[in-house]
């Protein structure tokens, strides 16, 4: 007999004698619960999905992967387009990519040093308020703030590099422009979908997003230099 069955006819008979209805009800009870397994099924079990993939074990080094390559495409991007309003020479386009890909890796890899060893260091207190104390096994689970710091510049380099490449050595101002836009465009687009893959979200919502609003960005930059440039009228020379 099922053990289910078992007990609540043990339980019913301390009561007393069982009339017919009490066992058909019992009985009902068990082939529903039989029939959906999620009622015996513990509340804090992890849902999986049909492959079994943890994705929110993939968001640390997702979010400093792909997002901080789409955050070096789009910035490096934008300032170059930007700079383009101002200014036609290509010496001048590329320099000034280059100089936006030094300085926001430096930025990434500091910003992303300092938040990854804050919670270094609320895990470490946490654990020490629980007194128990992080052994070997536990330091090697916590989070590394040089490995984040590294990935981070990394991944912002690679972005950068996409519109950098694209149109930073094309010679005539509106195919370096067309160049840049037309290689932000692929990234963007590349990134989203990775990251929507990677995070088990929609491809085609996630590319359009980021597309969209890397778009935005280089529109809203060239904007406001070509308008800053009439306003003030602004002579920006080309370097030799």
């Amino acid at each position: 007999m099922d053990p289910h069955v078992s007990s609540q006819v043990h339980a019913s008979a301390a009561r007393g004698p069982m009339k017919d209805d009490d066992v058909v009800v019992v009985l009902a009870s068990d082939v529903e619960a039989a029939a959906d397994p999620s009622r015996t099924k513990p509340a804090d079990h992890p849902s999986d999905d049909g492959a079994g993939v943890n994705y929110m074990a993939r968001a640390q080094w997702l979010r400093a992967a792909v997002l901080g390559a789409n955050d070096g495409l789009v910035s490096v991007a934008s300032l170059m387009i930007g700079v383009s309003a101002a200014n036609t020479g290509g010496k001048t386009m590329l320099v000034s990519g280059l100089a936006g890909l030094v300085a926001g890796a430096c930025s990434m890899a500091i910003g992303e040093y300092v938040s990854v060893y804050a919670q270094y260091d609320i895990e470490v207190s946490q654990a020490k308020r629980d007194d128990d104390s992080p052994g070997a096994k536990d330091r090697a689970n916590l989070p590394s703030p040089a490995r984040a710091a590294l990935a981070s510049a990394l991944a912002f380099a690679v972005g950068a590099l996409v519109p950098l490449l694209a149109g930073g050595f094309v010679k005539p101002w509106g195919a370096r422009v067309g160049a840049v836009c037309a290689a932000t465009t692929v990234g963007l687009a590349g990134f989203g979908a990775a990251g929507g893959y990677l995070g088990g979200a929609s491809m085609a919502r996630s590319g359009f997003r980021v597309l969209a609003g890397g778009w935005l960005a280089m529109a809203v930059t060239y904007g406001v230099l070509w308008l800053f440039v009439r306003v003030f009228h602004i002579q920006v020379s080309s370097l030799a």
